[in-house]
């Protein structure tokens, strides 16, 4: 399936996701700058500067991680999935547009919980909408195509956002706007567009959600942590989760060790900020033709080799000596995040009933989400063991990650065989067995 085959509602989710991602990702750059431009200042409630800043900044994950199971289910049991996401992104907006209002640390904490509850109003709902207007057949280039366009924003913001606050102040009708303050006005801009996008392009689908609930009645809104069918230990859908997390943690491990890596491999900033975004560019040009590959040859194959090549891709970035070393890196991490993201999602959403879906996805994003707040905390203390530990303890995950997935996760979309397809594409004949 082509981004072109996709259907229009999920392009529109997936254009919006773009808009307020770019919003989303403006503020990695900007938020730390702007705390320590000295704009912000007041009370640290007892901290460093630096903890207080970090607090600030790891709130949104926490925050995010932990209302989303809550939005997910409410999106199920009221089955009003747009109306979430467009709530979502207008709590955003809010927050977005409030950082240009906001002098003290204790604003930015209370601005920085409202981005972060806004994203977890809007993400799961999105995610369940995805999967409810996709088919079995579909659904993993469906997600594909939708982490894509997010991916795009997410890559687009940090690179715009240098430019546009180096580049102020700015004179629009008559008034001075700082390059921080037009930063805050795109982003806030970006989630209305989005809001926008949904409201007028996507409907929710139509579920008889009062039959559903009540068919649920014995507790199916939840997380279920052990299997119950005896296909092992732990449920598929919570150990995906676990695997996101880890790999996470790992992918967002790199965050706080700029200035070290910058040292080490001799480079500036501006290279880091290329390395940055090459696991962006990874993740873009496989997230469609993987999601799609698995509707065909199924979800845990892709989802076994993306950890794989995860555990040497992380690592790598520990030892690698040049700069052109850790893009390389980098961009194979990308490659095997988005083998991991589009199909784990998939399997997710073909073990979720359209009633239960916000519920079943929302691990998976609330663990990404975890795994993006302990990332950044994990590599600032891991690194004073040595360089290479962080990304040494991010490949152990990931291996852990595998061997999880490998013994705990069952195959949901049972597709062609893949060797004989390869067979049939390097050797030009179907493989045969041997007389």
């Amino acid at each position: 399936m082509g981004v072109l085959d996709t259907d229009r509602r999920i392009l529109a989710l997936a254009f919006a996701r773009m808009a307020d991602s770019i919003g989303n990702s403006f503020l990695i750059v900007v938020l730390p700058l702007y705390i320590a431009s000295g704009v912000v200042s007041g009370g640290t409630f007892g901290l460093s500067t630096a903890l207080v800043t970090g607090l600030i900044l790891s709130a949104f994950g926490f925050f995010m991680s932990g209302v989303q199971p809550i939005a997910g289910t409410l999106s199920d049991k009221t089955g009003k999935r747009k109306a979430f996401v467009v709530a979502g992104l207008l709590i955003l907006a809010v927050s977005n547009f409030t950082y240009s209002l906001a002098g003290s640390y204790g604003a930015m904490l209370l601005i920085r919980i409202g981005q972060g509850i806004g994203v977890a109003v809007t993400v799961p709902a999105t995610i369940a909408l995805v999967n409810d207007l996709s088919t079995d057949d579909t659904r993993g280039g469906s997600m594909g195509v939708f982490n894509t366009f997010r991916m795009l924003g997410f890559g687009i913001g940090p690179v715009a956002a240098g430019t546009v606050i180096y580049g102020g102040p700015y004179a629009v009708l008559g008034y001075a706007v700082t390059g921080f303050e037009a930063a805050f006005y795109i982003a806030t801009l970006g989630a209305l567009v989005g809001a926008v996008l949904v409201v007028a392009l996507v409907s929710d689908p139509d579920i008889d959600v009062d039959a559903e609930n009540a068919a649920d009645a014995g507790g199916e809104h939840s997380v279920a942590v052990f299997e119950r069918d005896g296909h092992g230990v732990l449920d598929s859908v919570f150990t995906l989760g676990v695997a996101s997390l880890f790999m996470a943690i790992g992918i967002a491990i790199l965050a706080p060790l700029e200035s070290i890596i910058n040292q080490h491999l001799g480079q500036s900033a501006t290279l880091f900020g290329i390395e940055f975004a090459a696991f962006t560019l990874g993740q873009v040009v496989t997230q469609t033709p993987v999601g799609t590959a698995s509707d065909r040859y199924g979800r845990k194959p892709f989802i076994l080799a993306g950890l794989v090549l995860l555990v040497p891709a992380t690592l790598a970035q520990g030892l690698v000596a040049t700069p052109l070393g850790m893009v390389a890196a980098r961009f194979v991490q990308g490659i095997a995040g988005a083998m991991v993201f589009a199909p784990a999602f998939a399997l997710a959403g073909d073990i979720a009933r359209n009633s239960n879906a916000g519920t079943t996805l929302s691990v998976l994003t609330m663990a990404f989400g975890l795994g993006t707040a302990i990332g950044p905390l994990a590599g600032g203390w891991l690194v004073g063991f040595g360089y290479v530990v962080p990304f040494a303890f991010a490949a152990a995950l990931a291996t852990l990650g595998l061997a999880l997935v490998y013994t705990q996760v069952e195959e949901t979309h049972a597709g062609e065989n893949l060797g004989e397809d390869l067979t049939r594409v390097l050797f030009g004949r179907d493989s045969q067995p041997a007389d």
